[in-house]
């Protein structure tokens, strides 16, 4: 009879007839009394011409008496617009994903259980305008935590010796939430783009959220957000591990950049490996709030194993070493004696640990209680939408709700807040005087660090508490001249000269007698190796060393050819070691009325014709 076309109504009327409207469970609307009769009336002939009577189950008389064409509006009012009372929900029918929701098959999508299916977009549980001020909190908050991560590797690029193990993966741990930063600020620009499908209105297909590796700029996010979201993590337990080396064992910084190596490939390698993990399984999902893509956003497992498993090990892992560390270091504090300057500083070094290590975990267990609080209450949120949207989506209803709750906006806020303000406090670690000094060397293109720069830093330098804490405890502390060095100055000199500038004076011997005492064997000593003029080397000065009568009573020689030469002979071996002893400790200007003092000293001869022999061999060395 449809295909005869007997009535324009016919096809309208059997539709509504045998799959009717329906707006929820248990309530069936039906077609007009007048469509009905319309279409008997135009078919009841053929009909009744081809022997086929009207069927007993389309007696117009059991439609309801109206004039309407269907569907009519009063159908598509929900059950508390109407006065009908609808069938109560008699079982639980589960989550039937509605036909807007519908996703094809080879994508792999599935929402609440149910494959082929999508959570809506934007998101299912708040509105338009919350949803804008979410996005702009959250572009506001990336770019901060960007400017200050950004700062720390520029600074880092700008003098890289200057940041050494164990501080060395501060300056890694900021690059990561740098790029985190970078990420949160992309999907700001983007809005719901790329973490959002767009609608399908000719399929009946509403706009939902993206889910897979199919979207290759969500994956792209994916990645990078991440994996270096982890390996941000694994970086700061890196830090608490090199302290814990510097402060426990005592290892110093070479002994701890060997380990680098080891070092790169945990912190760059387990993020990999979760990473690569997560795009096989296919778990990766939009973020409708933030505009990037992520896990653990409606799929509770991966949200457990891929979240809160990793980060909750790193956050006991890198506690119990931080502790274990800030005690040796307080220990050392007050077991061995440092100098005061030292001992400040290493209290300064303390705390400053101790402010940065507050600074990250606060944020991070932050976070990890937002993903304890989604992981309990998700479910509950899930299926309060869905008792919401059911007549909406003309889905069964749940069955037997016994607790509804909606989250809260500010509970998503503060989980992204947390996530990017983790990497602001590196900035706190690298802020020093010493910075200051290097980025205005820097924007006065200087490159190489000039006189005064150099001088600035060598005074705000920090002292290498890995070798401080390697010294040995009964070693006695050498206090280090202040004093500006002369170009060329021996190592030994210098201890030497230290050496006896440290050197208590005793009642029976001062200071002067003692150098003179010294300088006069090392005299003899040299006098006794003299060279004749023949090539042979004699050793008849060296008994008259030892048998010369103390400082004040020699007598004067009666032969002056004899003086002449064995004072010449004296005077060379004097001369060269004596001006080499000071011009390695003092100024070459000072170093020639010394000689000369000194020479005077020891040979006791005054007034005599050596002297001015003696400055101009002083002046030549």
């Amino acid at each position: 009879m449809v295909n005869l076309q007997c009535s324009p109504e016919l096809r309208t009327f059997l539709c509504a007839l045998y799959a009717p409207v329906c707006t929820e469970y248990g309530r069936m609307t039906l077609p007009c009394r007048r469509l009905c009769l319309q279409a008997k009336s135009d078919c009841y002939k053929l009909m009744d011409m081809f022997g086929v009577s009207w069927p007993q189950e389309m007696d117009c008389n059991r439609f309801p008496d109206c004039d309407q064409s269907y569907p009519r509006p009063v159908d598509l009012l929900s059950s508390s617009d109407t006065t009908e009372s609808p069938v109560s929900v008699q079982r639980d029918y589960g989550f039937w994903c509605p036909r807007e929701l519908k996703i094809d098959p080879e994508l792999g999508y599935s929402f609440m259980g149910v494959r082929d299916c999508s959570p809506p977009c934007p998101n299912m549980y708040f509105t338009r305008e919350e949803l804008t001020f979410a996005r702009y909190f959250i572009g506001v908050v990336s770019i901060v935590c960007l400017s200050a991560t950004l700062f720390t590797f520029l600074t880092f690029l700008i003098d890289v010796s200057r940041f050494r193990y164990p501080e060395r993966p501060i300056i890694f741990y900021a690059v990561c939430y740098m790029m985190v930063s970078l990420v949160f600020f992309l999907g700001f620009l983007l809005e719901d783009k790329v973490s959002c499908n767009a609608a399908s209105p000719g399929r009946f297909r509403a706009s939902t959220v993206t889910q897979g590796s199919h979207n290759k700029a969500c994956t792209l996010l994916f990645m990078v957000l991440y994996f270096f979201t982890m390996a941000g993590s694994v970086w700061w337990v890196i830090l608490t591990i090199t302290w814990f080396l510097a402060a426990v064992p005592k290892w110093g910084s070479e002994a701890i950049e060997k380990k680098a190596l080891l070092f790169h490939a945990c912190a760059w390698g387990i993020p990999g490996v979760l990473t690569v993990s997560l795009l096989a399984m296919n778990k990766i999902e939009g973020d409708s709030v933030s505009g990037v893509c992520f896990v653990g956003l409606y799929n509770l497992t991966a949200l457990r194993w891929f979240l809160l498993a990793p980060l909750g090990l790193d956050v006991v892992v890198g506690v119990a070493l931080l502790l274990a560390g800030i005690a040796a270091l307080n220990r050392v504090r007050m077991e061995i004696p440092l100098e005061k300057e030292n001992q400040e500083k290493l209290v300064k070094f303390m705390i400053r640990i101790a402010v940065f290590s507050v600074l990250y975990l606060v944020p991070l267990l932050a976070v990890l209680g937002c993903y304890l609080y989604e992981n309990s209450y998700r479910a509950i949120w899930e299926t309060t939408w869905v008792q919401e949207k059911c007549r909406d989506y003309h889905i069964p209803c749940p069955y037997q709700v016994e607790r509804t709750s909606r989250p809260d906006l500010a509970l998503f806020l503060i989980k992204y807040l947390m996530m990017l303000i983790v990497g602001i406090p590196s900035v706190f670690w690298v802020g020093s005087k010493k910075t200051c000094f290097e980025w205005a060397s820097f924007f006065h293109g200087k490159r190489r660090k000039d006189a005064m720069v150099n001088e600035s830093r060598q005074v705000l330098q920090e002292p290498d508490f890995a070798q401080l804490l390697l010294r040995d405890p009964n070693t006695p502390i050498v206090r280090k001249s202040r004093g500006t060095s002369t170009q060329g100055t021996s190592t030994h000199a210098s201890s030497t000269h230290l050496a006896m500038l440290d050197e208590p004076p005793s009642a029976s011997t001062s200071r002067a007698g003692s150098v003179r005492s010294a300088r006069s064997k090392m005299s003899s000593y040299h006098g006794s190796l003299h060279r004749s003029r023949d090539g042979r080397y004699t050793a008849s000065s060296f008994r008259a060393a030892d048998d010369r009568l103390p400082y004040g009573s020699m007598p004067r020689l009666n032969d002056q050819s004899q003086s002449k030469h064995c004072s010449t002979n004296r005077l060379d071996g004097l001369s060269r070691h004596g001006s080499t002893q000071r011009l390695e400790s003092q100024s070459r200007h000072s170093s020639v009325r010394d000689l000369s003092g000194a020479t005077q000293a020891v040979l006791g001869v005054p007034g005599n014709g050596i002297h001015r022999v003696l400055e101009e061999d002083g002046a030549t060395a």
